[in-house]
């Protein structure tokens, strides 16, 4: 676990908590780290939904699909970012969504309960857990919120502005990188790619923005 240390000090479940307290804690978590492949499931639709995960490294994506295998892009997930927290706390039997390495990972996974629930050695870092645990579903749900709002416009240009507008907003400026490729992109904002990069060509031949590859300058 020592070799993780550095990735995990900047994850927010351990906020708050000595970085040497780290490896013990992990211990009596009973954490255990396991490697993906390029595109290969982190975690598959349908299995219990009882792990919260930390990507230790390589880059990962929440997704769903439909009926029909049409995919939905929830989430992309960085090196010392939780994933299925949520669904974990919420005490869902299975998981409604499925994780996939983008590329090469290697990633932790703690029992949700052994979280939640204070072991018999009544260790003192558990409240913290929990508090840090709970300020993390809460703004997860925040950004759930964020893309359910953004995809509720109606038309592809409005879904496309919707988006690169918040992210203007989160980088505080004009010009910012989005997390997604172009494909990524229509499928976290539940559009047709074709449709999209047309949509794009207009805005930039009407000088409302300028792009290349993924970064984005708002005009």
């Amino acid at each position: 676990m020592e070799d993780y240390l550095q990735i995990l000090q900047t994850c927010q479940l351990f906020e708050g908590i000595d970085n040497g307290d780290i490896p013990g804690m992990l211990d009596c978590l009973g954490a255990i780290v396991r490697k993906a492949g390029k595109n290969s499931e982190i975690m598959a639709e349908g299995i219990p939904a009882d792990y919260v995960g930390i990507l230790l490294s390589g880059s990962a994506q929440i997704e769903k699909q439909d009926y029909y295998g049409n995919r939905s892009i929830v989430n992309k997930i960085a090196p010392g970012e939780l994933f299925a927290e949520s669904f974990a706390c919420a005490g869902v039997k299975s998981l409604p969504v499925q994780v996939i390495a983008n590329e090469d990972c290697e990633y932790m996974l703690i029992n949700c309960q052994r979280i939640t629930v204070g072991c018999s050695n009544a260790c003192c870092f558990h409240s913290r857990l929990i508090f840090n645990l709970l300020g993390i579903v809460a703004r997860r749900n925040l950004a759930f919120h964020q893309k359910q709002e953004i995809t509720s416009h109606k038309t592809t240009r409005e879904k496309l502005m919707a988006y690169l507008l918040t992210q203007a907003k989160a980088a505080n400026s004009s010009t910012f990188i989005i997390p997604f490729d172009r494909q990524e992109l229509a499928d976290y904002l539940s559009v047709e790619r074709s449709a999209m990069s047309t949509e794009l060509g207009k805005l930039k031949k009407d000088g409302v923005l300028d792009f290349h590859r993924s970064r984005f300058t708002i005009l």
